[in-house]
């Protein structure tokens, strides 16, 4: 059915104020497309319930792709309501922005929430309209009663802000980090005149834009009045008599009801607090459109979250938990299901209607419409032999099919690297041209194209449609090039370098360094009138009690001082010499060394080795086929490489990154311009796991390109090792991944190009001279996180070529923390769901001493888990066979100490409990 007869349909039913309407034919990303098109017909909010919380996120972005009007997001709380789990201050503050939002707003909105959200209670809309602070530039407020007030509303005061929900003060300055910011704010003082607001970075503490008024909303959902406290408590002793709760819980509660701390973690509270129970559903006007994603599933998440509630109240019981009634926490099913059938109903169907009738929800007044969208017909890509150049033959010729019938396509690129590497490929393949180029737009795409062609739009998009009807088709980068990475868009942020310094960093009488007055002592933080301005002035003192007072926005100019432990520094004098005298000594000493050390480098600088050709039509395939966007230092990093291993002499380059920050991509990027030259490419690891792992993902990356990978290691049987080592001398293996085995005698390469060293420091003096050896006339590149001081002063005197990355990939999914007391509920049930979902777990306990004891009570715990133990304190080859149990997922929950192996990659381990946290550092 052509779209706009159902924008009409839709809306005529919703005139008549239908029921229900059953929706079809809505593949991947239709139903946001439809509801974009549809939301600018509606006066009303929109209610958008899917029956995951994962699904609320994507429809989220995929909404936002089509749409630049008011797209909200309305988590639910990862922990049940029972559980002593401090909730993420992000998802907390997300609720109630939403609900900010949804209670003041003037205009339309679709508000996206899991079913789990909705049956969860929380703060009354007049208390939360009650409890809003609006502060403006050059206006009066109490600061005192404004510090009490962020207490009482949910806030933490910490030494800095890092995160939302969080205040510090210092001098006139108060940091806050409200909901309604997407940056956290810094407000300066004079008096009770608010002089100053500006948005501030968390990561240097850097002030940036200014703004001239703030609304400040509660931190959390838990809002204590002051003049009720004391009936409050009351209520509290003499409910937990009624459950037997130990004094020492009672006395511990009744502080934190009189300083308001740690409100969030009792979640069990919100009856006190409050006379009268709230969901969202509360807060949503009569006329609210509803819109269901798969009902049935809907209906069963509902039922299983109830489920596990009425389970935690059980458990709460039995180990004499304050409780409340688990309906004062969480709205019944039924309730939940009455709520959202008062308002116009729409249920998107992923399958036959006659199918999901079984749903147990109401069919009075059913509209059925088929939207008759598909997903993209996109050919499976394989390679034969001979063929590499045609690798994307399929998908290009069903595109050129597509633009030869008129169609209309869009590409979404997640980044603009992706798209200019797009407009590349298509070009490549006379996909546009002069005649019909492709156009680059960013998201949101707010209409349809109207002619025939490519439409690159550059955002986050989680998979395509097809609309025969329509002559349209939408397409993702990930279902072009056959990737399925998951992205979630996350600010960028400035780079924090080591040198960098932040207020936190700073201590009061610690010793400091000036870049251009020398070492002092540094003295806090003053407000002080100049001749200019009014501010805050950093105060170091010198020698013979002479002092600097340096703006807070020169910070930049001052690290702090790094010497000799036990021994003070010695402090320099204003206006002398002595420093710039000190600074010359230690840049002559440097040369000297670096003149010793490219005298020992120069015969390698000298010796010829091969010059690679620059990236070809099928580099570009593989470059574009990466499912993210590189950062600007991976981007950087790869152009010096390719730079490198373009010259006719070989290259040695050390690549410096922290864990996760994409070396080993920068690694294969090397590996296919070695193998695209005709050469052989060796991949050294230090470990039989890290071995394991290269492999798989190597193979994996590599997987539909004309390049064969394998791998020598003491896991592979005789004969693979013999095959495998057959393939090198003749040259059928393109790429080796291996430890130390690489160098024995019966290997012989046929041609070998490129030698990649993960972890070089880990390898011993016998075999770094024989590594040596075989790095003499080939292109060398060394990977690591953590570089000995030689090999890093190499590379920073010039000698061997560094590349750095500091920053971490942008589209990282945020990892949630959890805060929390040891808990046989809440550790049964973190478990039980990762292992639910096909995931793994680690459980860090860092004494040795009771590890076996701490894995049997886990046991007994979860006693279908598959648990094993590892410390440092084993065999090599014992830890190492654990090690590799779990990595191929033979082991569900590993319980072990802090020898956790750096740089492995587990995708199914994704959680991490650490037990006495305190006790690490963290």
């Amino acid at each position: 059915m052509n779209s706009e007869l159902i924008t009409a349909q839709l809306l005529k039913s919703l005139e008549k104020q239908e029921g229900q309407i059953d929706i079809t034919g809505v593949p991947g990303s239709a139903p946001a497309w439809m509801t974009a098109r549809l939301f600018r017909h509606l006066e009303k909010i929109v209610l958008w319930v899917t029956p995951t919380a994962r699904e609320a996120e994507t429809r989220t972005a995929d909404i936002s792709f089509f749409l630049d009007s008011h797209v909200l997001a309305f988590p639910h709380h990862e922990s049940l309501p029972f559980v002593p789990l401090l909730p993420s201050p992000v998802t907390v503050s997300q609720k109630i922005y939403t609900l900010y939002s949804m209670a003041t707003m003037d205009k339309t909105a679709i508000i996206v929430a899991p079913v789990q959200a909705l049956a969860e209670r929380t703060v009354p809309k007049t208390i939360l309209l009650d409890h809003v602070e609006l502060l403006q530039k050059g206006e009066e407020t109490d600061r005192d009663a404004l510090l009490d007030w962020l207490v009482d509303v949910g806030y933490e005061n910490t030494s800095a802000v890092r995160t939302r929900g969080q205040f510090s003060v210092r001098g006139s300055l108060i940091d806050i980090f409200p909901p309604t910011t997407k940056l956290p704010v810094r407000i300066d003082f004079f008096g009770d005149i608010v002089e100053d607001i500006r948005l501030f970075d968390p990561i240097s503490q850097r002030s940036s834009e200014v703004v001239d008024e703030l609304v400040i909303l509660p931190a959390g959902e838990l809002i204590l009045e002051r003049v009720e406290v004391e009936d409050i408590k009351k209520k509290v002793v003499a409910q937990a008599a009624d459950y037997d709760w130990p004094v020492r819980r009672i006395h511990e509660l009744l502080q934190q009801l009189d300083t308001g701390r740690a409100l969030e973690g009792n979640r069990i509270l919100l009856p006190f607090l409050y006379r009268d129970f709230s969901t969202i559903m509360d807060f949503l006007p009569g006329n609210t459109q509803v819109i269901i994603e798969k009902p049935d599933q809907v209906k069963t998440a509902l039922e299983e979250y109830w489920h596990d509630c009425e389970a935690a109240y059980r458990s709460g019981l039995q180990d004499h938990r304050l409780l409340s009634p688990l309906e004062d926490l969480i709205a019944d099913p039924e309730s939940v299901l009455r709520k959202m059938d008062g308002h116009p109903c729409w249920h998107l169907k992923d399958m036959n209607i006659l199918e999901e009738r079984q749903a147990d929800l109401p069919k009075s007044g059913t509209v059925e419409i088929d939207l008759d969208a598909a997903m993209p017909d996109i050919p499976i890509r394989n390679f034969q032999a001979g063929m590499a150049e045609n690798i994307l033959a399929p998908v290009t010729d069903r595109i050129r099919q597509w633009l030869d019938a008129g169609d209309r396509i869009v590409v979404a690129a997640p980044g603009r690297r992706q798209a200019e590497r797009l407009i590349e490929l298509f070009e490549y393949h006379g996909l546009c041209n002069d005649d019909r180029p492709a156009t680059a737009v960013s998201a949101p795409l707010l209409r349809d194209p109207e002619k025939p062609g490519i439409t690159i739009c550059t955002g986050m998009l989680s998979m395509g449609f097809s609309l025969p009807t329509e002559g349209l088709t939408v397409i993702t980068e990930e279902e072009l090039f056959g990737s399925t990475g998951r992205r979630a868009k996350k600010a960028r942020r400035r780079k924090h370098l080591p040198g960098d310094v932040t207020f936190e960093d700073l201590k009061i009488h610690e010793p400091v360094v000036h870049r251009d007055h020398g070492v002092g002592i540094y003295r806090g933080l003053v407000h002080m009138e100049t001749k200019d301005s009014v501010g805050e002035f950093l105060v170091i003192e010198y020698r013979d009690g002479d002092k600097l007072y340096l703006p807070v926005d020169r910070l930049g100019l001052i690290q702090k001082y790094v010497g000799v432990e036990g021994r003070p520094p010695k402090l320099h004098k204003l206006g002398s010499s002595v420093w710039q005298l000190t600074k010359k000594k230690v840049k002559k000493a440097v040369y000297e060394i670096a003149h010793e050390l490219v005298d020992l480098y120069a015969s390698r600088k000298i010796t010829s080795g091969h010059g690679f050709s620059p990236p070809d039509a099928l580099y570009r395939q593989f470059e574009a086929s990466f499912p993210y966007e590189e950062t600007s230092d991976q981007a950087a990093s790869i152009e010096e490489i390719l730079a490198d291993m373009q010259e006719p002499k070989p290259m040695d380059r050390l690549l410096c990154g922290d864990v996760g920050y994409g070396k080993t991509e920068i690694a294969m990027r090397a590996a296919f311009e070695a193998v695209a030259g005709g050469k052989q490419v060796a991949v050294m690891v230090p470990t039989t796991l890290l071995a394991e792992q290269h492999e798989r993902t190597f193979s994996k990356r590599f997987e539909k390109f004309p390049v064969t990978v394998s791998a020598l290691s003491r896991l592979k049987t005789r004969k693979e090792q013999k095959e495998t080592v057959a393939g090198i001398a003749d040259g059928r293996i393109d790429i080796v991944i291996g430890t130390h085995r690489l160098l024995q005698s019966d290997v012989r390469f046929k041609d070998l190009g490129c030698l990649i060293i993960d972890e070089e420091h880990r390898f011993g003096v016998r075999h770094k001279e024989q590594l040596k050896r075989l790095k003499k006339n080939v292109d060398s590149l060394a990977l690591t996180a953590t570089p000995i001081p030689r090999t890093l002063q190499l590379s920073l005197l010039g000698v061997r070529d560094l590349s750095v990355i500091n920053t971490p990939p942008r589209d990282r999914l945020p990892v949630k923390t959890f805060l929390a007391e040891f808990d046989n509920t809440l550790i049964q049930g973190a478990i039980t769901r990762e292992i639910a979902r096909k995931g793994q777990v680690f459980f860090v306990h860092n004494r040795i001493k009771g590890l076996q004891r701490l894995a049997d009570h886990i046991g007994k715990l979860v006693p279908n888990a598959r648990i094993a133990v590892s410390h440092g304190q084993m065999e090599p080859r014992e830890l190492e066979d654990v090690m590799i149990r779990f990595v191929k997922g033979r082991i569900d929950c590993l319980v072990c100490t802090t020898i956790i192996e750096s740089g492995l990659d587990i995708p199914s381990a994704n959680t991490i409990i650490v037990n006495r946290a305190d006790m690490l550092g963290i």
